[in-house]
C-alpha cells in the first residue's frame, strides 16, 4: 500500500504505466471517494523542472468537463514522490473500448458521435487556452458512463502539454508513434536529424488517426508487417499519401500501397454521417502543415455534423436503408436533395409513408418539425417514377473473409489473438444478420402499407365509378323519357331533336360498356394484392418462427467464454498438462462454432433474404403497375363522366327546346289538326291542353332528374384522388 496525506492506493491497482509515471485507482482517506493517482518515477525527476512542473500547471489551468480534472498535487509520505490526485474514470480509455471485440470494425454511429463531440469540445477549452496536447491517443482519451447511461469522454495525460497560439512553433518531440505527425515521426521514431519546427497542426493529424481508428477498428496507415515492425515504410505511407487519401495499406512485403479514399463497407457509420465526415479526415490527415486545416476549419466543420439531426429513410423499391444528415431549420426541398444524392431518386419522384399513412411534406417545413424517426421506425421512400428502381439492399463485406485462420498447435498468446479476432467477426456477422432481418421487416411492412393504400384507392376508385354508372343509369332513363316526349307530340316522329337523342343513346350505351370494362380491372386489381398481402402474413409468420438470430447469439457467447479463458491462460507462464489439454479442446470447440456461425449465416439468415428481395423486386413491379393502372382507371372514369355531363347538356339542350315547341303548340290552336266528326271542336282542343299539360308535367320531372344528376357529377368530379396515387 502506498499512501498521501489524503489518499491512500494499492500497488495492485494499476490502472496504466508510461515512460515517467505509473496511474493507480485510489481513495480519499476521508470519504472513500475514488479517484486516479499519478505516481511518477525517479525517471520523471531527470527531465528539466519546468518539464516536470508543466503536467500541473497546465492540469490547474483547464477546467472543462471533457478533459480529467486536477484535484490535488500531493507527496507520499516516505519518498516524497510527487502525486497528481485526478478525478477517476471508471470505464477505462477509448482504447479499452475499441480493444472490444464488439468493437472490432469500429464503433456504432451513436457511440461514435459522442466521441466526436467530447473530443472537439476538450480540444476547443484547450486551444481558448492556448495548450497543444501533442499526444492525443486513444489510450489518452477516458471514458465514464454519465447518470443518463451515455459515455463521456474526457481528454487526460497533459505530460507532453505545453502552452503554443496558433502560430507559434515548437521543436521537442513527444507522442505515440501510431498517432504522430510524420514530421514529428521522423525525428522521433526514425532518428533522423532534421531542424523542422512544429505547429499546432501536430495535434490535427493525431486526432484524424484517432478518428479513423474509433470508426474502422483499424488503424489508416499500415505497412506489411504492422506500424513497429516496418517504419520505414510506415513513414513513407504517411508522407506520400495523395491529396484525398485516408488511408494506405500494403498488403505484401516490398509491395505497393493501396490507398482508399472512403471509409470501409465494414465500418458501422452509416453513408449519411461517412459523406460529412470524409472531408474533415481528407483535410487534417495532411502531412504537409501549410496545406493542412487549422482548428478553425477542423471546429467549424466538426461543430456542423454536430449540430445536424437525423432523419431515417428506408427507400422501399431498392429496399436500402439511408440516414440524412440535415440542420433543422432546413427546408424540405434541401432534405428531398439529400435524399437524391443517396438513392438517386429525383426529388419530384419523392413519396413517403409512415406509420401506415401518406406523409405529406409541405416545401416550406422545416427539418426539425418532421416526424420523428428511427432505423427501426423510417420514413418509408415510395419512387413513383416510370422506370422501376433496382433493388440495392443491405450493403456488407462477406464476413467470412474477417474469420481467423485455426493452427492446432498450442500457442496461448497466438490463441488468444485468434480467439479475439474470431469474437470480433462473430460480433459482425450478428450485426449484418440483423441488418438482414431488419431490412426484411421494412419491405414487408413498407408493402404492407403501400397495399393498403392502393386498397383504399381501389374503393374510391369504385365509388367514383358507381357515381358515374348511377347517372348514367338516370341519362338512359331520361333519354328514354325524353324521346317519348318528342314522339308525342303530332308529326315528332320525323323531328331532327330524334336523331340527336339517338346519337346520345349510342354515347351512353358505350359508356357503360366502358364502365363495366374498369370494374372488372378493379377487381382483379383487388384480387392481386390480397394475394400479396396474404403472401406477406405468411413470411411474417415464417420470420417469426426463424431463430437464426438467437442462435447467433448462443454460438457468440460460447465463444466469449473461450475467449475469456484464453485471455486468462495468457498471463500463465506456462499451462499445466490438464490445463494444456482443456484448451486444446476450447481451441477445437473455438473453431467448430466460428465454422457454425458462418453456416448458419450463409444457409439461413441470407437465404432468407435473398428469396425475400427475389420477391420483393417483382412484387413491387406489380404494386407499380397496379398504381400506374388505377391511375388510368380513375382518368378513364372521370372521362367517362364528362361524357355523361356533355349528354345531359344535350338532353338539357332537347328538353329546351322542346319546352319551346310545346309552349308554341299551346299558344296556336291553329297548328292543332282539324279533328273529325262527330267530335266537338272544343272537346278536341280540351284533349289536346290536357296532353301538353301532361307532357310539361313528364318535362318537370325530367329536369328534377338532371338536377340531380348534376349534383352526383358535382360531387365526383370534387373528389380527388388520394394523395400521391
Amino acid at each position: 500500500m502506498q499512501s498521501t496525506p489524503n489518499y491512500l492506493w494499492s500497488t495492485d491497482d494499476l490502472l496504466g504505466q508510461g515512460a515517467t509515471a505509473s496511474v493507480y485507482k485510489a481513495r480519499n482517506k476521508k470519504s472513500g471517494e475514488l479517484v486516479a493517482v499519478k505516481v511518477f518515477n525517479n525517471a520523471s525527476y531527470l527531465r528539466p523542472q519546468e518539464v516536470q512542473m508543466r503536467e500541473f500547471e497546465m492540469l490547474r489551468k483547464l477546467n472543462h468537463k471533457n478533459i480529467v480534472r486536477l484535484f490535488a498535487v500531493e507527496e507520499t509520505g516516505s519518498s516524497k514522490q510527487k502525486v497528481l490526485v485526478m478525478e477517476y474514470c471508471s470505464s477505462g480509455s477509448l482504447l479499452n473500448v475499441l480493444e472490444d471485440p464488439a468493437n472490432a470494425f469500429g464503433l456504432a454511429e451513436p457511440e461514435f458521435l459522442i466521441v466526436l463531440q467530447c473530443v472537439v469540445a476538450g480540444m476547443n477549452h484547450l486551444r481558448e487556452n492556448g495548450v497543444v496536447h501533442r499526444d492525443i491517443k486513444p489510450g489518452n482519451i477516458m471514458r465514464l458512463v454519465g447518470e443518463d447511461g451515455q459515455s463521456i469522454y474526457k481528454l487526460t495525460d497533459f505530460g507532453a502539454a505545453r502552452e503554443l497560439e496558433d502560430d507559434e512553433k515548437f521543436v521537442s518531440v513527444y507522442g505515440t508513434e501510431e498517432y504522430l505527425h510524420p514530421d514529428m515521426y521522423e525525428r522521433a521514431v526514425l532518428r533522423k536529424p532534421q531542424q523542422k519546427a512544429y505547429g499546432v497542426t501536430v495535434d490535427l493529424w493525431s486526432i484524424g488517426v484517432t478518428f479513423y481508428h474509433a470508426a474502422t477498428g483499424s488503424l489508416p496507415f499500415v505497412p506489411f508487417g504492422g506500424p513497429r515492425r516496418n517504419k520505414e515504410t510506415m513513414y513513407k505511407i504517411t508522407t506520400e499519401k495523395p491529396p484525398g487519401a485516408i488511408a494506405g495499406v500494403q498488403r505484401q512485403e516490398n509491395g505497393s500501397i493501396e490507398w482508399s479514399y472512403e471509409l470501409p463497407v465494414t465500418c458501422q457509420l452509416s453513408a449519411g454521417l461517412k459523406d460529412q465526415l470524409i472531408p474533415i479526415l481528407a483535410n487534417i490527415l495532411e502531412a504537409d502543415q501549410e496545406k493542412c486545416w487549422g482548428f478553425d476549419q477542423f471546429f467549424a466543420e466538426t461543430n456542423d455534423i454536430l449540430h445536424r439531426i437525423v432523419v431515417d429513410v428506408f427507400s422501399l423499391q431498392q429496399a436500402s436503408s439511408h440516414r440524412i444528415y440535415i440542420h433543422p431549420y432546413n427546408t424540405t426541398s434541401k432534405f428531398l436533395d439529400a435524399v437524391f444524392k443517396q438513392t438517386s431518386i429525383a426529388p419530384h419522384h419523392q413519396e413517403y409513408f409512415y406509420e401506415g399513412h401518406p406523409y405529406e411534406l409541405d416545401p416550406n417545413l422545416q427539418a426539425h418539425s418532421f416526424c420523428r424517426t428511427a432505423r427501426h421506425s423510417p420514413l418509408t421512400l415510395l419512387s413513383s417514377a416510370e422506370q422501376p428502381e433496382e433493388v440495392v439492399g443491405v450493403r456488407y463485406r462477406d464476413p467470412a473473409l474477417d474469420f481467423p485462420k485455426f493452427v492446432p498447435k498450442v500457442d496461448v498468446v497466438a490463441d488468444c489473438s485468434t480467439a479475439k479476432s474470431a469474437v470480433g467477426a462473430v460480433h459482425q456477422t450478428l450485426r449484418i444478420a440483423q441488418a438482414l432481418r431488419r431490412c426484411q421487416e421494412l419491405v414487408a411492412r413498407g408493402l404492407h402499407w403501400v397495399i393498403g393504400n392502393l386498397k383504399s384507392e381501389c374503393s374510391r376508385v369504385l365509388e367514383q365509378r358507381r357515381g358515374v354508372n348511377t347517372v348514367l343509369t338516370s341519362l338512359q332513363l331520361l333519354e328514354v323519357k325524353t324521346r317519348g316526349l318528342y314522339e308525342a307530340l303530332p308529326g315528332g316522329s320525323g323531328l331532327p331533336a330524334l336523331k340527336d337523342l339517338a346519337v346520345v343513346k349510342s354515347r351512353l350505351q358505350r359508356v357503360v360498356e366502358e364502365l363495366s370494362q374498369c370494374s372488372h380491372s378493379i377487381y382483379d386489381f383487388q384480387g392481386a394484392l390480397d394475394g400479396i398481402l396474404s403472401e406477406l402474413v405468411q413470411h411474417r409468420q415464417q420470420a417469426h418462427e426463424d431463430k437464426s438470430i438467437q442462435q447467433l447469439e448462443c454460438c457468440l457467447e460460447k465463444m466469449q467464454l473461450i475467449h475469456k479463458q484464453f485471455r486468462k491462460a495468457r498471463n500463465c507462464p506456462r499451462l499445466g498438462y490438464n490445463e494444456e489439454q482443456i484448451h486444446k479442446l476450447d481451441k477445437v470447440n473455438l473453431g467448430h462454432l466460428a465454422r457454425k456461425v458462418l453456416l448458419i449465416f450463409q444457409d439461413e439468415c441470407v437465404r432468407q433474404y435473398q428469396d425475400v428481395l427475389a420477391l420483393h423486386s417483382s412484387r413491387m413491379r406489380k404494386v407499380c403497375e397496379t398504381k400506374k393502372h388505377l391511375k388510368r382507371l380513375s382518368n378513364r372514369i372521370g372521362t367517362c363522366g364528362v361524357e355523361a355531363m356533355e349528354c345531359q347538356e344535350c338532353l338539357q339542350h332537347a328538353l329546351d327546346t322542346f319546352s319551346q315547341m310545346a309552349l308554341t303548340e299551346k299558344r296556336s290552336p291553329a297548328l292543332v289538326p282539324p279533328v273529325p266528326s262527330p267530335v266537338p271542336l272544343s272537346q278536341a282542343r280540351r284533349e289536346m291542353a290536357f296532353q301538353m299539360q301532361e307532357l310539361l308535367e313528364q318535362m318537370k320531372s325530367v329536369t328534377c332528374d338532371l338536377q340531380f344528376n348534376n349534383s352526383i357529377i358535382e360531387r365526383l368530379s370534387g373528389a380527388a384522388p388520394t394523395p400521391g396515387l
